[in-house]
């Protein structure tokens, strides 16, 4: 979770990735979607899930009510040589399934919260001491000219909002430890299930984890978007390919799609290579090819919601790929946009065009004559591939490493080579920039490709043939339901 207003979120660790990645299973929050469902739609729901027809499982033939409003029904159980085919066991490895899911997403949590709460602390006292220096300065006056002691007071004044939201904090951080143990509670009753089948209700089992996934996704609606603060240690996860490439998951949110993409090469490729999940992509096994219709130039590519969109190769046209139908969707020429070179960045690569996805949508990244070689950003209608809105930077982009979106924020880098940092922000909410100094550890020393993926929240590089991802930390305001 992340820490309210001076929270720093997102910051996940490297040991709760790769342990989730070599699981196979990445925290996922697909279907927790709040919603309070009434018992009986549910009942209705239950049965037709777990007793799909009268030869796999138990048969409800009717059913009543009493003169007191109790339910009456008539069931026959399954013959003998069906049992092993009962419905329930299918359920209970759903439900031991979500259990799984639950439980990774609080570890990270719970990492976030702890690695967080120093820093929640440090800015405690702070206010603290800034507060008893204001103390000083009333009682004794003199030490103050007015217009410093004004400046103090006010300073003080937009301090004390943070009191009520490191409380709100704190009382998160207990709700995640109870979370957890509720979790593991859930954990040995399923075991125990697991060893005596149809000792325990399974509609209130099944209720207690709709609660749980409910709660967490209420915990997880407040990782909202923030300012890029800081990035990790990479994190290599292989090494493949050529100097130059890129490789993704799908950045829509939500999704529980759990494939990873390769493209390896920066011009004339056609050939994507489709990991079933991370780990598969880590051992180099379980994939499927895809020969795109038609090649692409630099690395600027991206997945989202299940369709690739790239730049063709020696064109301005931007195409969405769809991975399922293996087809095009809809081609679009990104107009004005210089290509084959004319405005890369500054490691070349045909890089003109660069998309890129983040928690707003989708963007082009890109330059045009009229704007003299400078950064432009647009945001793209993912169906249509319109150009909705459009921003000049004044960045030129020929001095970019690379760049990243986070929550409508373009980053830029500086260089691609080692020494590079976060040098440039570009706030399209606000249109307007701040020149920036986030370091971050280029092991390799050539980036080809940096993105953000909104759904892992960590930045993922293509480093001289290395597949390296590195963390990110985000200063976020958060939200609380009083408010």
């Amino acid at each position: 979770m992340s820490v309210p207003l001076l929270k720093i979120g997102a910051v996940l660790s490297t040991m709760a990735m790769v342990t989730n990645w070599m699981s196979q299973t990445l925290p996922s929050l697909v279907g927790l979607n709040g919603t309070t469902i009434s018992r009986a739609g549910t009942s209705e729901r239950i049965v037709s899930a777990l007793y799909p027809s009268p030869e796999e499982g138990w048969q409800i033939y009717s059913s009543a009510q009493d003169a007191d409003g109790k339910c009456i029904c008539t069931v026959v159980a399954p013959a003998q040589n069906m049992c092993n085919r009962d419905p329930r066991s299918r359920q209970l490895r759903q439900l031991m399934e979500k259990v799984q899911n639950i439980t990774q997403s609080m570890e990270v949590l719970d990492l976030r919260t702890y690695r967080d709460l120093q820093y929640v602390r440090d800015t405690e006292n702070l206010m603290k001491t800034v507060d008893g220096k204001l103390k000083t300065a009333s009682e004794n006056a003199r030490s103050l000219n007015p217009k410093s002691f004004q400046e103090l007071k006010d300073k003080v004044t937009q301090l004390l909002p943070l009191l009520p939201v490191l409380e709100q904090y704190k009382a998160d951080a207990r709700m995640i430890l109870r979370l957890r143990e509720e979790v593991r509670n859930l954990s040995l009753v399923l075991m125990a299930i697991q060893e005596e089948m149809g000792a325990y209700d399974y509609e209130e089992l099944r209720q207690r984890v709709l609660l749980l996934e409910t709660r967490l996704h209420s915990c997880m609606q407040k990782l909202g978007c923030g300012k890029l603060t800081g990035v990790s240690n990479p994190i290599t996860v292989r090494a493949s390919g050529s100097r130059f490439g890129s490789w993704m998951t799908d950045t829509m949110i939500p999704s529980s799609d759990n494939r990873v993409w390769s493209m390896d090469g920066y011009f004339k490729g056609r050939r994507v290579l489709e990991y079933r999940t991370m780990n598969d992509f880590m051992k180099g096994q379980n994939f499927v090819q895809h020969l795109l219709p038609h090649p692409w130039a630099g690395t600027g590519h991206v997945v989202y919601n299940g369709s690739l969109y790239y730049n063709k190769y020696q064109s301005n046209i931007i195409i969405k790929y769809h991975f399922r139908s293996r087809s095009i969707l809809v081609q679009r020429s990104l107009s004005g946009a210089g290509y084959n070179n004319t405005f890369p960045y500054s490691w070349g690569g045909s890089s003109d065009i660069d998309l890129m996805a983040d928690e707003n949508g989708l963007w082009a990244v890109y330059t045009t004559i009229p704007n003299a070689g400078n950064i432009v950003i647009s945001r793209l209608e993912p169906q249509s591939l319109e150009v909705l809105q459009t921003w000049d930077t004044g960045f030129p982009k020929r001095s970019a490493g690379e760049s990243f979106m986070i929550c409508g924020t373009l980053y830029v880098t500086n260089s691609h080579l080692a020494g590079a940092k976060i040098y440039f922000a570009y706030y399209t909410n606000t249109s307007t920039y701040e020149y920036t100094d986030i370091p971050f550890h280029n092991q390799y020393s050539h980036i080809s490709m940096m993105d953000y993926n909104p759904r892992e929240r960590v930045l993922f590089t293509w480093n001289n043939g290395h597949q390296v991802l590195y963390n990110v930390t985000l200063f976020q305001v958060i939200k609380t339901s009083e408010d």
